[in-house]
């Protein structure tokens, strides 16, 4: 039971400090960080974006040419 607790208050102790050092080492505060994040959230959203309409106007010409195949 004792080796339990030990290990109990090490996890609970480890996780404070961790915590701590993290949030002290932090490249951003809390408002810059959530900015940061907003501006690369959107910048994959333009790119997926971008990449469905090149895949959709692929398609269009791939199925354009099955229907419509050009005679040699």
């Amino acid at each position: 039971m004792k080796k339990a607790m030990v290990f109990i208050f090490g996890a609970v102790l480890g996780g404070v400090l961790g915590g701590i050092t993290a949030l002290m080492l932090a490249p951003y505060s809390g408002e810059e960080l959530r900015t940061v994040i907003q501006k690369e959230v959107d910048n994959i959203q333009i790119e997926i974006k971008e990449a469905a309409q090149k895949k959709r106007a692929e398609l269009e010409e791939q199925l354009d040419e099955l229907i419509h195949p050009q005679e040699s």
